[in-house]
């Protein structure tokens, strides 16, 4: 048995993040796509390879679990370029859109751990999405829970706006909240010198799952 490549090849091939590229590809076969999206068929790598050459590019493997492998003619840089783009813009759009959730009869111990929590999101230049969620009878009280999203609307004014008037969709009120320009904010539940502490995410699978249910049901 030939013995298994250590060092930092090794770890490489191992990295799911790590790109294949022209003598780099192990595939005997590979699906490739020329620079101008048009399919070329299936070839060796090596035949592959040397038309990206041709034209001043490389041979990029995109889709290594498929059979063959899918690559595809580009310029490599300008290729890892748009991947990191996209990865930061889908870690920003994640970070910049928080939820919180509430209930009409709320206590008031939740009800506080939940603003100081919303207060840092929005502190924090996050935008917020404040959730009220009904069940069963409490649908023929919708008054309280519309005055427990505008509670925590008013409680908030320092640091956030509403975009709108909270709405009523079906079992839930929903309010979207845009924080004020970082000069503006003010807080009222939490430390200044706690910002740039992480925000824990809370565990609201079992609202999530009594939710789904009502949905379905």
């Amino acid at each position: 048995m030939a013995p298994t490549p250590r060092g930092k090849n090794n770890r490489r091939f191992n990295n799911r993040n790590y790109i294949r590229k022209n003598d780099k590809i192990r595939a005997r076969e590979v699906r490739v796509i020329g620079s101008d999206g048009e399919m070329l068929g299936v070839m060796p790598p090596e035949e592959a390879v040397k038309i990206a050459k041709a034209e001043g590019l490389d041979l990029v493997e995109v889709a290594a679990n498929a059979h063959p492998p899918v690559c595809r003619i580009l310029e490599f840089g300008k290729y890892k370029y748009e991947l990191s783009k996209n990865k930061k813009n889908k870690e920003k759009s994640a970070k910049r859109i928080k939820e919180a959730k509430f209930r009409p009869r709320i206590e008031e111990h939740d009800y506080v751990t939940k603003l100081k929590r919303s207060e840092k999101f929005l502190h924090q230049g996050n935008k917020l999405k404040i959730t009220l969620m009904f069940r069963g009878r409490e649908m023929e009280h919708i008054d309280i829970g519309m005055n427990v999203v505008k509670r925590a609307i008013d409680d908030l004014s320092g640091v956030g706006r509403p975009d709108d008037e909270p709405k009523l969709n079906g079992r839930f009120i929903i309010v979207n909240l845009s924080p004020l320009p970082q000069n503006r904010r003010i807080l009222k539940y939490n430390s200044a010198d706690d910002d740039d502490l992480d925000v824990e995410e809370e565990d609201d699978s079992a609202e999530e799952e009594t939710a789904e249910e009502i949905a379905k049901g």
